[in-house]
């Protein structure tokens, strides 16, 4: 059952990331990158902060924490590594993404973005010798082979990975960055009040990304319409995100979170359809139907390997 939490956690913290796509999309049109990422982050900061004062504080942690062998210590070492973590996700990343987006097609940002899998997959095992099994690795391509199905509309021939090396190379910084934060984020991950954590990291990635905003002289004036946009995002792309990926992290680890994070290409393109009114055909069906066969080959008897370093 624990392990079964764990994996129901990250499939619903990819939901909300690919819900996150089609808002941005829109906010895009009338905001600034940096802006929308400012706001965003230190809302989601303070919606934290709020259920960490309110009555719901104490229910959560101890449904995210059932077991009661959670760390309810913090070290000065922790506020050290949510600090990397928080720069590396909040602020190096999205700046090279947006940097190499700019400079490569939006068809080779989103496949090249695959390889974060590959990065959280190798760098779990070299710091948590967690393993994977021959099944898993099979699930874990059928997870990408549909999310590179998705990104292409299964137009293959549009990848031109020659074409524009600067900006790939700056797009697989950007994921190499990514999947550095979601592994060390590991050892965060045993503390038990991850709201706290969660609202921390959400606090400094917006702080960051507001001394930007002034560096740049980009105001803030945004058109009122846009903050129901603003608000879900942050809550649910930003906000419960962090908590139920640091939960996953804790009862499945490192490896397996980032196998499952290509989902969010699935709800992506499922939350267009429904949002923006964005093709939903049958390309997008049999990746969908793909990638639903990898998340339970991933899972089905999915044991616990002597060595690993979980929960």
């Amino acid at each position: 059952m624990k392990r079964l939490w764990g994996y129901v956690s990250v499939i619903l913290a990819t939901l909300f990331f690919g819900l996150s796509a089609p808002l941005n999309k829109i906010m895009l049109s009338e905001m600034n990158p940096i802006q929308i990422g400012a706001l965003t982050y230190l809302i989601a900061g303070i919606f934290l902060l709020l259920v960490r004062q309110s009555p719901l504080k104490n229910s959560i942690l101890n449904m995210l924490d059932r077991e009661n062998n959670a760390e309810t210590f913090i070290k000065p070492s922790d506020y050290l590594i949510l600090a990397v973590t928080a720069i590396l996700s909040s602020a190096a990343a999205p700046l090279l993404f947006l940097k190499g987006l700019s400079e490569t097609s939006a068809v080779n940002s989103a496949l090249l973005l695959n390889v974060e899998v590959f990065f959280i997959i190798s760098l779990g095992l070299a710091i948590f010798r967690e393993s994977l099994k021959l099944k898993d690795f099979i699930g874990v391509l059928l997870l990408i082979i549909g999310a590179v199905s998705i990104a292409t509309n299964g137009e293959f021939y549009n990848i031109i990975l020659t074409y524009n090396i600067k900006g790939n190379l700056l797009v697989i910084g950007a994921a190499f960055f990514w999947s550095l934060d979601t592994v060390l984020s590991k050892f965060l991950s045993k503390k038990r009040d991850l709201i706290w954590i969660s609202a921390i990291k959400s606090f400094i990635g917006g702080s960051i990304l507001m001394l930007l905003l002034s560096l740049f002289n980009i105001t803030l004036n945004f058109p009122v319409k846009m903050l129901p946009l603003i608000f879900s995002v942050s809550i649910f792309s930003i906000g419960c995100t962090f908590i139920l990926i640091y939960f996953a992290l804790r009862e499945i680890g490192s490896t397996r979170v980032g196998s499952l994070f290509p989902l969010s290409s699935l709800f992506g393109a499922f939350f267009a359809f429904l949002i923006l009114k964005e093709s939903f055909g049958d390309i997008q069906i049999i990746s969908a139907l793909i990638m639903i066969i990898g998340t339970f080959i991933l899972y089905w008897k999915q044991y616990p390997i002597k060595g690993q370093i979980s929960k």
